[in-house]
């Protein structure tokens, strides 16, 4: 029979097929499978209205099989099968769908249906690896069977052949190796499990392929065992996705292992949230709270996202856009069929339908990070360690679009609890007149307890949060306030009545020492002046407005270049021996008193937990000084 020619335009997609619509050669056997899946639903379906065919859902399958020699890879299906006519219109007119107007074509009460294909281009993926395809079907109901053969966009040719059973055989002659690509990898029967289970695991209809396995013989000593290879036809796929069970029926041992292998991670998840959404958009959802911080988790290696199956056929690896950054540590799956896919099912059309599925999802993990918050403290708190910084992150990001969102899940370390707090059990434990929700910040906690300005507001009995990380004081900065309280400082804090004026006396009386330190510093320091709010302590520091020094320890880590540093006030407490003896040696002997200048700044330096910019010059200082 002579060879029919594509249409121009189908040689030009043909040619676009195979060298730019997808991007991963592997994905061919997706489409092949999907397209045999699709054969089997629709004879399944006639089966309901049509006696005569037969068969139960139970009798469809689908197999793989693999002539390494001849290098011929078939999948085979007992679907509904194709005459001459289905053959000229889906095969010979590239982007002709049959399912796609089998699917147009059912009645209403049956839209459902579980056709995978819309496009009708999936097929000539094959071509990416295959040199030459051969097609053998047998339509249902039909006398004949057909064979449609091609090389490519050099056209195809239709025959008469026969067939005994109904369905259709696809038997690709996969390409020679090339030094850049190995296509005989695809006629490894590893690789091939390796993809059904990546890419059609939920298929609704067994997969099954002949695959070799080795067992112990039957007469071989149990000292020196011996080994036979022997093949067994197994089904590759497990056909019905672990979402799509009633949740009561699926146990708690099931989730954890498939979270595991799915996830490959050695620890059971901390939480299992499940999703079923009708309506106008239908999808399920199965999302995991990791039960540990992945090690790469708070690096640029890491990638956030869902897996993304439509029909349950994998679509996305890592669907990005399903999860917001506040939440990136969530790993799950979600099906939808209703997602409208680009022409190679490997990219979202970005629609209405994944906007809706995503902020649906938002909502749906922080009512259960709400939920494990006031039923679990104890759950909360281990994963507040895991990921609390991410959610301190997420306040800060996008200038704080977030905030609202996020404000009641934040846990701080309470001074007076010991303990980690919410914002809400701190605002609920403040006393009538106080106005103000105090915080702390340092590298440790054993650190900031021992910072001076802390002094008085502990006396006081004043609950203070203590900031640890780099992000809680931008966290406080975004936020503002909480119920109508402001963040503020203890480097901020409102002073005893009658202290600043006090420390304005102080620092008139004794205005010719403040002189002298600021003039012996120099530009180390913006500011010397008399402290209204150091008890027991001889100095502190302050920053200026602005940049804390926190804020300025985290931007040297992350931006050594930019020199970022916040203002430096030196306060004095005038009641301390160590000011008396400062006062006494500025008008005795100037020298020395530089001297305990440069060392009552570098002390405030230390206890604020900022660099000395000469310890061993430090160190010398001390030692002279103790002569």
């Amino acid at each position: 029979m002579a060879k029919r020619q594509f249409k121009a335009e189908s040689k030009r997609l043909l040619d676009l097929m195979i060298n730019s619509i997808y991007t991963h050669k592997e994905i061919f056997l997706r489409e092949i499978i999907s397209n045999a899946s699709d054969a089997c639903d629709k004879l399944c379906y006639l089966a309901l209205t049509d006696s005569g065919v037969g068969m139960n859902r139970k009798d469809f399958s689908i197999h793989i099989a693999v002539d390494k020699e001849g290098r011929l890879l078939t999948v085979s299906d007992n679907g509904i099968g194709m005459d001459k006519e289905d053959l000229e219109n889906n095969l010979g007119v590239i982007a002709s769908s049959g399912s796609y107007k089998f699917k147009q074509d059912l009645p209403d009460d049956a839209k459902d249906t579980d056709v995978i294909g819309q496009f009708g281009v999936g097929f000539y993926s094959a071509f990416m690896v295959a040199d030459h395809i051969t097609v053998v079907t047998k339509k249902y109901g039909a006398e004949s069977a057909w064979m449609w053969q091609s090389s490519g966009a050099d056209g195809y040719s239709v025959t008469e052949c026969e067939k005994e059973t109904v369905g259709t055989d696809i038997i690709m002659h996969i390409k020679p190796d090339t030094g850049d690509d190995k296509y005989g990898e695809f006629l490894e029967s590893w690789r091939i499990q390796e993809l059904v289970r990546k890419y059609s695991d939920y298929i609704r209809f067994p997969i099954r392929m002949e695959v070799s396995k080795t067992r112990k013989k039957e007469d071989s000593p149990e000292d020196k065992p011996e080994y036979e290879t022997y093949t067994e036809v197994d089904t590759l796929n497990s056909m019905v996705p672990i979402w799509q069970r009633r949740k009561s029926s699926v146990k708690p041992e099931e989730y954890n292992k498939f979270y595991r292998d799915k996830f490959r991670d050695y620890s059971d998840p901390q939480r299992v949230i499940a999703v079923s959404a009708e309506g106008a958009v239908t999808y399920k959802a199965l999302l995991f709270v990791p039960g540990a911080t992945p090690y790469d988790y708070y690096t640029k290696e890491y990638e956030k996202g869902l897996q993304l199956y439509s029909n349950g056929v994998l679509i996305m690896d890592k669907c990005a856009d399903l999860l917001p950054d506040h939440f990136r540590f969530i790993r799950g799956v979600v099906d939808s069929p209703d997602l409208s896919l680009n022409i190679s099912r490997e990219l979202l059309q970005h629609d209405r339908q994944l906007k809706v599925i995503a902020a649906n999802l938002e909502k749906k993990i922080k009512a259960e990070l709400s939920k494990m918050l006031k039923d679990s403290r104890e759950d909360y708190e281990k994963f507040w360690k895991n990921f609390g910084r991410q959610l301190k992150y997420g306040v800060v990001n996008e200038y704080g679009r977030y905030k609202d969102l996020l404000q009641d899940l934040l846990l701080f370390h309470s001074s007076t609890e010991k303990k980690p707090a919410t914002l809400e059990e701190y605002v609920s434990r403040m006393k009538a007149e106080q106005k103000y929700i105090y915080y702390a910040a340092g590298e440790t906690l054993e650190k900031i307890d021992r910072l001076p300005q802390t002094e008085s507001l502990r006396d006081a009995g004043t609950e203070i949060l203590y900031f640890t990380e780099e992000a809680d004081e931008f966290c406080a900065q975004t936020l503002h306030a909480y119920k109508e309280k402001e963040f503020r400082s203890v480097l901020d804090q409102e002073v005893e009545e009658g202290a600043e004026k006090k420390a304005e006396e102080a620092a008139t009386a004794h205005k010719a020492v403040f002189d002298f330190v600021k003039e012996s510093l120099g530009e180390a320091v913006k500011e010397v002046k008399a402290s209204a709010r150091l008890k027991s302590h001889p100095v502190c520091l302050t920053a200026g407005e602005g940049l804390s020094f926190e804020m300025e320890k985290y931007f040297q880590a992350v931006q050594p270049d930019a020199a970022l540093k916040a203002d430096r006030i030196l306060e004095l407490n005038v009641d301390h021996p160590a000011f008396q003896a400062l006062e006494s040696a500025v008008t005795a002997d100037p020298e020395k008193a530089k001297k305990y200048a440069s060392l009552l700044y570098s002390q405030a330096l230390l206890i604020a937990g900022l660099p000395l910019d000469d310890p061993s010059g430090y160190t010398d200082l001390v030692c002279e000084l103790m002569k």
